[in-house]
């Protein structure tokens, strides 16, 4: 059930998001998205610039909302947007340096399970570990369409970390010896609250730098050119 809007982090009133919602991090990448697939988009958010904007996509109503880095802020904007806003289902669009040797620069990533270094899922009280997964229905929807649309993709475990600089930068190859394949800072909040907010969440990622090979994109290419899993989001959305 929708709550009180507009809400502290998001300034839209009730009906102004779609019940469908594609996030990014930077939202600059969010007005990309915006402008580039959205039909007659119009923006409900500014709040402390984290852009938002709701259009049409081939006749479906749509949002994209930038959701800020780290589990602490992905976890705030997707609370809202599931509790407050109706939110039915999210797809994160976001970018992830690689562990696996095999993952080059605009590689796509689809994100099956999230493991974590944070301690984020401890506020659900569980007897246990709690193990954060995709909604296998939009999970298996994008591996169809990147099949259609001739992206290569990789499916599997990633990690949402909390740490950007760590002190220890040989950590990573903890998580690459099992089989983690890229990490990013944002995917186990979303899965967790989608989860408890009985809805359905997927994240993306393209590729933007490689621990194993040491190369990585331009800001400008994370904004503006990390289209295909752009176009994946879209359509199964």
């Amino acid at each position: 059930m929708a709550g009180k809007t507009p809400t502290p982090h998001i300034g839209a009133q009730a009906g102004e998001i779609a019940d469908k919602v594609i996030m990014a991090g930077d939202p600059l990448r969010a007005k990309f998205m915006a402008e580039n697939f959205l039909e007659n988009p119009v923006q409900y958010n500014s709040v402390r610039g984290m852009l938002g904007y709701t259009g049409t996509y081939k006749g479906k109503r749509v949002s994209v909302q930038g959701h800020g880095m780290g589990i602490p802020s992905i976890g705030i904007y997707t609370y809202e947007l599931f509790n407050f806003y109706d939110v039915q289902r999210i797809i994160r669009c976001g970018s992830a340096g690689a562990y696996d040797p095999t993952l080059k620069l605009g590689d796509v990533v689809f994100g099956m399970g999230s493991c974590t270094d944070s301690n984020y899922g401890s506020q659900f009280g569980l007897p246990g570990t709690f193990a954060p997964i995709a909604d296998f229905e939009l999970l298996r929807s994008a591996a169809s369409k990147a099949d259609e649309l001739g992206i290569d993709y990789r499916v599997g475990n990633i990690l949402a970390s909390d740490v950007f600089y760590g002190d220890n930068g040989e950590e990573w190859k903890k998580w690459q010896k099992m089989g983690v394949l890229a990490v990013e800072m944002e995917a186990t909040a979303l899965y967790m609250n989608a989860a408890r907010a009985g809805r359905s969440a997927l994240c993306i990622c393209t590729i933007s730098d490689s621990l194993v090979h040491g190369t990585a994109c331009s800001a400008e290419e994370r904004q503006t050119s990390f289209t295909n899993m752009m176009k994946i989001a879209f359509d199964i959305i």
